[in-house]
C-alpha cells in the first residue's frame, strides 16, 4: 500500500486544503495520473498519484485543511484493507453537551489562534453569525466540523422563543436590505427555521436577478486588487511605439516559427525582452517598497499575467528572465500560461516576481491602466497593435507617410517609489529597444 500525503507546495507552505478528489474509492489510478486538487491562497493545483493501483480509502474529505505530510488517502492492490486513521473525536453516540463545551474541550485563546479553518467552515461561521470561539470542535485535533456548527446554531436557537421572528445573521440581513426583501418573502431552509444566504439568493432569482457567487480565484483576485489600490500611489504613463521592425521579423519568420515551435510568434516575447533590457538601466522599477525604503532586486524575475477563462488572474513568474532571448522567452511564456490554465503551477511558480507584464493587446484594447501586482512597484500593459499611417524620416531628413504597425504601452508605477521623470525615461528607453534592430532576434 502507498500512503498519499499532503505535498509540500512551496518553501514557506505548511498546510493545504483538499479542494477536490478526482477519483472515488474503488477507482483504478495510474502512477502520474491526477488524483486530487490542493488549494492554496494563490492557486489550485492538481496532484498526481505517486503509485498505480486502486484507491482503497480517502481519509481527508474535500474542504479540509491539513498539515503538509498528513496522510490523505491510500492506494494499493484490490483486496487490500487500508488501516483506518486514528480519530481523536468523541464517539458519535456521545454528543457534546453545553457543560462539556465549557470545560474539558474548551480551547484557550492560544489554541484558538492556531486553529485551522477550512473554506467551508469559514463560510458557515459567516453565514450563521458565529466566530470560531463560539464553537467547540469535535473533529481531529479539535477542528470544527459542519456538524459542530449545526449543533451550536441549534443550541442558540433553542434559547429563542419558538413564536418569535426568524433569526438572521448580519450578512443575511444586509443581503435582504440590498435586494429589498423581507422575511415574509423568503422560505427558510436553515436549522430551526433560520434564514440563510442561499435563501436570499434563491428569492432574488425569482425577481429576475442572477446571483453568481465569486469563485475562490475570483475572490482572491478581487482582494489582491483592492489591497494593491489601497497600498500604492498608482500613476499611469503611456508611450506610443512603432512596432514595424518587429512586424518585419514576424512576417518573415512567423510561419517557420509556428511550424517548429507549434504556436504563433506574437509581439509579447519581443516586448518582454525589451522591457528587461530597459529595466537593467532603470532598476528602481524592478523593486518593492519596504519600511520607508526602496528594495531594489538584482534578479529580474518577470511575472506574466494569465487569464483563467475570465474566472480570475494568476501571475506565474519566469525566473532570471533577462538571460532569455526572444525564442526562449516565447517558449517560457507559452509554458507558464499553459500550465496555469491546466492547474499545473506550483506555489513556487507564483513567487518572487519583481516586475509584471499584462497583455490584453490580442483583444484589440487601446489603453489599459493595470493594477500593480504587490509588492512590486510597477506593471506594464501592452495593448493592441494596428496598422496606421505614420511620418517616416529618411537618413537625409526627408519626411514621408508610411503604413506601420503601431500600439501603446502603458506603465502603471507606484509614485512612492519613483517619480514621473524616472518612469518617462524608462519608457523612452523601452521605445528605443522596441524600435531597434530585431533582424537577428530568432537566430
Amino acid at each position: 500500500m502507498t500512503d498519499i500525503v499532503m505535498p509540500q507546495l512551496g518553501e514557506t507552505v505548511a498546510e493545504g486544503t483538499v479542494a477536490k478528489w478526482l477519483k472515488s474509492v474503488g477507482d483504478e489510478v495510474a502512477k502520474g495520473e491526477a488524483l486530487f486538487e490542493v488549494s492554496t491562497d494563490k492557486v489550485d493545483t492538481e496532484i498526481p498519484s505517486p503509485a498505480s493501483g486502486v484507491l482503497l480509502s480517502i481519509l481527508v474529505e474535500e474542504g479540509r485543511t491539513v498539515d503538509v505530510g498528513t496522510v490523505l488517502a491510500v492506494v494499493g492492490v484490490p483486496g487490500e484493507v487500508a488501516t483506518p486513521p486514528r480519530d481523536d473525536s468523541p464517539p458519535a453516540s456521545e454528543p457534546a453537551s453545553s457543560t462539556h463545551s465549557a470545560s474539558s474541550t474548551a480551547r484557550t485563546p492560544r489554541e484558538e489562534s492556531t486553529l485551522r479553518l477550512s473554506p467551508l467552515i469559514k463560510r458557515l461561521l459567516d453565514e450563521f453569525d458565529l466566530v470560531a470561539s463560539d464553537v467547540v470542535g469535535t473533529g481531529p485535533g479539535g477542528r470544527i466540523t459542519k456538524e459542530d456548527i449545526a449543533r451550536t446554531v441549534a443550541e442558540r436557537d433553542a434559547l429563542n422563543s419558538s413564536d418569535g421572528p426568524k433569526v438572521s445573521s448580519p450578512v443575511v440581513r444586509r443581503l435582504m436590505n440590498e435586494r429589498g426583501l423581507s422575511e415574509g418573502d423568503l422560505e427558510p431552509t436553515g436549522p430551526h427555521g433560520r434564514l440563510t444566504r442561499k435563501d436570499v439568493e434563491s428569492a432574488s432569482l425569482t425577481r429576475g436577478d442572477e446571483v453568481i457567487p465569486f469563485s475562490k480565484i475570483r475572490r482572491l483576485t478581487a482582494e489582491h486588487m483592492v489591497r494593491s489600490k489601497a497600498t500604492s500611489a498608482h500613476t499611469l504613463m503611456v508611450k506610443e511605439i512603432d512596432f514595424e521592425s518587429i512586424e518585419v521579423v514576424r512576417r518573415r519568420h512567423g510561419a517557420q516559427f509556428k511550424e517548429s515551435e507549434g504556436f504563433s510568434l506574437t509581439y509579447l516575447p519581443f516586448i518582454a525582452v525589451a522591457t528587461l533590457r530597459a529595466l537593467t538601466a532603470f532598476p528602481h522599477l524592478n523593486a518593492s517598497v519596504g519600511d520607508n525604503e526602496l528594495i531594489v532586486h538584482h534578479d529580474l524575475n518577470l511575472g506574466v499575467a494569465v487569464d483563467l477563462d475570465s474566472e480570475g488572474l494568476v501571475v506565474p513568474v519566469i525566473r532570471r528572465a533577462d538571460s532569455y532571448g526572444v525564442r526562449d522567452m516565447a517558449r517560457s511564456i507559452r509554458d507558464v500560461a499553459t500550465r496555469a490554465r491546466h492547474k499545473g503551477l506550483s506555489l513556487d511558480d507564483l513567487s518572487h516576481g519583481t516586475f509584471t507584464i499584462t497583455n490584453p493587446g490580442p483583444f484589440g484594447t487601446l489603453l489599459t491602466g493595470a493594477v500593480i501586482n504587490q509588492p512590486q512597484v510597477a506593471i506594464l500593459a501592452t495593448d493592441g497593435v494596428t496598422r496606421k499611417p505614420v511620418v517616416v524620416t529618411s537618413p537625409h531628413g526627408e519626411e514621408s507617410i508610411a503604413i506601420h504597425s503601431v500600439g501603446l504601452v502603458a506603465l502603471t508605477f507606484d509614485h512612492r517609489a519613483v517619480d514621473g521623470a524616472y518612469s518617462a525615461r524608462f519608457l523612452a528607453r523601452l521605445a528605443e529597444e522596441l524600435q531597434g534592430d530585431w533582424s537577428d532576434a530568432l537566430a
